[in-house]
């Protein structure tokens, strides 16, 4: 229960559907109970009695009875569906919101796949059960409590004979539930992993045909399928060794019944109406009762889902902003002073005791093998992780001091991998800045050296892109993302192997329009091509979370170098290749 309690913020608030819905459904469960009382009549005082006139009148009153059920039924089904659905809507934005506000730690070791099975099947179990489960246990409770003191009303030694067994079902349905929550919790868990499987082969799928790895995908789906089948069939195990227990007992409950109610009958103790109305009741009771476990299974996987919607909405979040955070024009000079970062206990710090100055306007270079460290610089930048150790500033500022949204806005990012959205080329451009005009979005891909391929398209700018660009090349995509950093008119700009996917031909056009866009910005260049940052002002050569060297290209070039290392490799080699044979 504590994890409803802990969910308690959603649903409370609506708790006036919720009382409604049940007044009804107890008002629906009493009209039930009447059902072996009008027997119970009918057979005593009409067809024992031979008073036949009055079947009209019981017939109107019946009628009455399942008009009123029937208006009833509808109001108790209805408001409980708005109860359940207008909590879950609270529920599902806040998840949405917390997937919004966590830092980039929480992502490094979730699994897509997984968050979406929380968001949708997860929040629907929880659902089910506020608008179906918990009303399915009220009217149990209510059907048992009618049913049994109508049953002590017409014969308190039968009731208590009758009621014998139903200590024994209580405690089977108590052991069911104990059993089935840890198993459905594995199901959700197995269900999750299914789905991580599927949207990974999905998003993916160019790869696996590229490297014809059809068949391995086939074998780790068919893997992850039988674990869920495995699973799934463990749970039903526990299902189908208990309900047959509880089944038995129930009827052991009916047999008794029929046996000392008979008894009663013949020795007129008892009417054969009352015993009628009885057999109608006890099932009423072990109905229910059985029916609990169903109950039972539906509490057990809205706990189980509510547990995995809660490890998100308790997550911790790394990042948090001051409360007295300030808003403030950016210009765009960034300070690190003796900077540490390490992703995680186990792991070696991916930055070491980094210090450097980059003065607004001024480009600075980054470039080292892969996992020096240079993503993680531009990283702490935007706060999207907090150093271990050190301070990093703007304009003279801690980052910490700035609202995070007004940080973010102010530094326009491409990335090596950019991601577009299934959406029209315009509404990617123009998704940094929902403000900036048609002119402003045809002059940003102009200067990215994306206009033309884009009016080639069918339609233009409204050309609708696949999921994650599909449809587009590398080049054009990552140019849709410059465009996109442009729109921002960010103070810090930070191209993070922007122009890795193009031809030398068009990294060169896009070059010549980089300049002009980073003019006046703090630009912060990450290229494993010395030709996309030999123009910076500073070139800080990484490895291994270290600054090994820095300087301008023609400075490095005379330091004989790990900076010259990596020119030579990339010139030196080239030129060699290219020579006439006659030279060698």
């Amino acid at each position: 229960m504590n994890t409803f309690k802990k969910l308690k913020q959603y649903y409370w608030p609506h708790k006036k559907f919720l009382f409604w819905s049940l007044f009804f459904l107890i008002f629906v469960t009493a009209i039930t109970v009447v059902y072996p009382i009008i027997l119970q009549v009918t057979i005593d005082e009409v067809v024992l009695q031979d008073r036949y006139e009055l079947i009209p009148y019981i017939s109107m009153i019946f009628l009455g009875l399942m008009v009123l059920k029937g208006i009833s039924t509808f109001s108790f089904q209805y408001l409980g569906d708005i109860f359940g659905m207008t909590s879950v809507y609270k529920l599902r934005e806040s998840l949405y919101d917390k997937l919004q506000s966590l830092a980039f730690k929480f992502y490094d070791n979730a699994k897509t796949g997984d968050i979406m099975s929380r968001l949708t099947s997860d929040v629907e179990g929880f659902r089910f059960f506020l608008s179906a489960g918990f009303a399915e246990l009220i009217r149990i409770v209510t059907l048992i409590s009618i049913s049994l003191s109508v049953m002590f009303y017409f014969s308190i030694p039968l009731a208590f004979v009758t009621m014998a067994a139903m200590p024994f079902l209580i405690i089977v349905v108590l052991q069911f539930d104990k059993r089935v929550h840890p198993a459905f919790r594995k199901v959700r868990k197995s269900m999750g992993s299914l789905n991580t499987r599927i949207q990974e082969n999905v998003s993916g799928i160019n790869t696996v045909k590229s490297l014809s790895r059809e068949d391995f995908e086939i074998d780790r789906f068919s893997t992850s399928n039988n674990h869920y089948k495995h699973t799934y069939l463990d749970t039903s195990k526990i299902w189908s060794k208990y309900f047959p227990m509880m089944e038995l007992i129930g009827n052991i409950s009916v047999v008794v019944l029929l046996a000392y109610g008979g008894m009663l009958v013949i020795n007129n103790n008892l009417t054969l109406g009352e015993l009628v109305a009885f057999f109608s009741l006890v099932w009423y009771i072990l109905g229910p009762l059985q029916n609990f476990g169903f109950v039972i299974n539906q509490f057990s996987q809205a706990k189980a889902s509510g547990e995995r919607l809660l490890e998100i909405l308790e997550a911790k979040e790394d990042i948090e902003e001051k409360s007295d955070a300030i808003e403030v024009p950016i210009k765009g000079h960034v300070s690190f002073k003796n900077v540490t970062l390490t992703y995680s206990e186990n792991d070696d710090s991916a930055l070491k005791n980094i210090s450097f100055e980059a003065p607004k306007g001024k480009i600075i270079g980054l470039i080292g093998p892969t996992g020096s460290g240079k993503t993680s610089i531009t990283q702490l930048i935007t706060r999207f992780y907090e150093p271990e150790k050190g301070e990093i500033l703007i304009d003279g500022r801690p980052v910490a001091d700035y609202k995070l949204k007004a940080l973010r806005k102010n530094i326009g990012f491409v990335l090596q991998e950019p991601f577009l959205f299934s959406t029209t080329i315009k509404e990617n451009i123009s998704y940094g800045n929902s403000d900036v005009t048609d002119e402003q979005i045809v002059d940003a891909a102009k200067r990215a050296q994306a206009h033309d391929f884009i009016m080639s398209m069918p339609d233009g700018y409204h050309t609708i892109l696949g999921e994650r660009g599909m449809g587009l090349s590398g080049g054009q995509k990552q140019r849709i993302a410059i465009a996109r950093a442009i729109c921002i008119n960010p103070s810090i700009l930070v191209l993070d192997d922007a122009t890795s996917a193009v031809d030398m031909e068009t990294e060169f056009e896009i070059q010549k329009a980089l300049k002009e866009v980073m003019k006046g910005r703090t630009s912060f260049i990450i290229a494993h091509r010395i030709s996309s940052l030999k123009h910076a002002d500073e070139i800080l050569v990484l490895n291994d979370g270290e600054i090994v060297e820095r300087g301008t290209h023609s400075e490095l070039l005379s330091n004989n170098g790990a900076y010259e290392n990596i020119y030579n490799i990339q010139y030196q080699d080239k030129e060699e290749i290219l020579k006439p044979a006659g030279n060698h």
